[in-house]
């Protein structure tokens, strides 16, 4: 998905356009939005850029929130903003296993469900079983006891 860099945030390509259009519409475009190099992102939308804004140490999504013009809503009700689908570093596929596993018998947490619904199957991490598992904090079972 294409992104959109604005006043230090990410957004979505329909979100970040729509911006582009209500500052445009209220002049406060620059003269050649084409040439980024003439304008701050914190004054006017950068972008399209392709793959969510490129490779990150976490999964991204638009900055606009529940407000997303393409809004996801979990299973639990909670909205977020449209996953921007953006490649991963090794930390930050590491990142997406432990909200996995720690997330895993607690999908009304909303990092749980955005981990477990959206982020695993994209990235094709698979969700660990639930056995061995604490179901209080996600840490591992020794001898089917919690180590905390």
């Amino acid at each position: 998905m294409n992104a959109y860099i604005f006043e230090a945030d990410i957004f979505c390509e329909d979100c970040g356009e729509a911006i582009r259009d209500n500052l445009t519409k209220e002049g406060q475009a620059p003269e050649d939005p084409e040439d980024e190099g003439s304008y701050d992102s914190d004054d006017f939308p950068k972008g399209p850029y392709p793959d969510g804004g490129g490779e990150a140490d976490c999964p991204q999504h638009c900055g606009n929130h529940d407000r997303c013009l393409n809004v996801f809503i979990l299973p639990n009700g909670r909205k977020v903003g449209a996953f921007l689908e953006n490649p991963l570093t090794l930390d930050g596929v590491r990142m997406v296993e432990e909200c996995c596993k720690r997330d895993m018998n607690n999908r009304d947490r909303c990092a749980g469900a955005v981990a477990l619904e959206i982020w695993a199957p994209f990235y094709e991490i698979s969700i660990p079983s639930d056995e061995g598992i604490c179901p209080s904090c996600g840490c591992d079972l020794i001898d089917g006891r919690c180590c905390h």
